[in-house]
């Protein structure tokens, strides 16, 4: 029996957008599998084995690179073969792998808005822990309303990473998370919104959810691909004012 409860998604499409380039484009996405819930501190432990805690609430405080080693050790614990490969701090994905992974941000939005094109799949109080619920830490997942995909919490309670870099070219190695968290105001628990954090910082409201899929399709995967990291972090001519430059 599977560790974590994933759910098949179909084939779809989904419009995504920058805000600082100001672009807009649209990613067509193969099916794949992602997390029903967000992984609960009870599954965590069940996998890492560094913990007794039994708590159903979304595990949280944890950096990118923790969330990327948690998805290799939940794939060994399930017979699964491990996404990632990690060599000094660098992080690799085999998508030809079978086992947990974080989502891309394509893929992230596309399980979040379930074929909805408003910030919200229903109303806010009804799906998302937030602000207005006046809550101190995250809570129990599974209590608000799930999307029509059956997914809950994609929205609130907590941020959740995705496996892609945020803005290469302003914050190097800062990897996106999604959602929205217990704390946040409605403005922020959006399905557009983007924030993010260098992979090795943890904070007290970003957790995970994982997704499953292996694909054949060469340089670009679900709205992802090195090239196009690579082509964002090159800024051409004088650098915006306030910026400063990677590395100083």
């Amino acid at each position: 029996m599977a560790t974590l409860d994933v759910r098949p998604l179909p084939a779809g499409a989904v419009d995504l957008h920058d805000a600082r380039r100001r672009r807009h484009w649209s990613v067509k996405l193969e099916p794949f599998s992602i997390g029903i819930v967000p992984v609960t501190e009870a599954k965590y432990a069940q996998v890492m084995g560094d913990d007794k805690s039994s708590a159903m609430s979304p595990v949280v405080d944890l950096s990118w690179l923790d969330a990327v080693r948690f998805c290799n050790a939940a794939s060994i614990h399930d017979g699964l073969v491990p996404v990632y490969v990690m060599d000094e701090g660098n992080v690799t994905w085999q998508t030809e792998a079978t086992g947990y992974r974080l989502p891309t941000e394509a893929e992230w939005e596309y399980a979040c808005r379930a074929g909805m094109t408003g910030p919200h799949y229903g109303s806010l109080d009804r799906i998302a822990w937030a602000a207005d619920d006046q809550v101190d830490e995250p809570q129990a997942v599974g209590l608000k309303q799930p999307n029509t995909f059956g997914l809950h919490n994609t929205l609130g309670n907590a941020w959740e990473w995705c496996w892609n870099l945020l803005d290469p070219a302003r914050y190097g190695d800062y990897r996106v998370f999604r959602g929205g968290g217990f704390a946040d105001k409605r403005w922020s628990v959006r399905a557009s919104t983007r924030r993010g954090g260098a992979s090795g910082m943890k904070h007290p409201d970003v957790g995970l959810r994982v997704a499953r899929g292996l694909f054949h399709t060469g340089q670009t995967t679900q709205g992802w691909s090195a090239q196009a990291d690579n082509k964002r972090g090159t800024v051409r001519g004088p650098l915006p004012s306030g910026w400063t430059p990677l590395g100083k």
